[in-house]
């Protein structure tokens, strides 16, 4: 997406179909950009969740390191964030599924 979520690796349909490991990404490092409003992410070694914002409904995949992170003011009352962050676990499909609906505020789980 235009904030640096990796869609072409993270594909829900492909995923579903053969599951992704994390064995076999080319990369595990990646960053996201321009994210609306300061945002802070707990820093390593404490984990983060990797979830994707999908038309406002969530979608978790697992989870993530945070490598670094910018929060940038924008204009008097208004910032934005982007960082670099490494993937360390991709959730198989049917863990996927239930952490999506436990873990999602009501009503923005992507599978309901």
């Amino acid at each position: 997406t235009s904030q640096g979520f990796q869609e072409h690796i993270l594909n829900l349909a492909t995923h579903t179909k053969n599951p992704i490991q994390l064995s076999n990404l080319p990369n595990t490092i990646f960053n996201f950009k321009e994210k609306i409003n300061a945002r802070v992410y707990h820093p390593s070694p404490t984990r983060c969740f990797l979830v994707h914002n999908i038309e406002g409904k969530w979608l978790y995949w697992g989870k993530l390191l945070m490598i670094e992170q910018t929060i940038k003011r924008t204009s008097t009352d208004k910032h934005e964030t982007s960082g670099i962050y490494e993937i360390i676990e991709i959730y198989e499909p049917t863990y996927q599924i239930q952490i999506t609906n436990h873990e999602s505020p009501n009503g923005l789980s992507y599978f309901q």
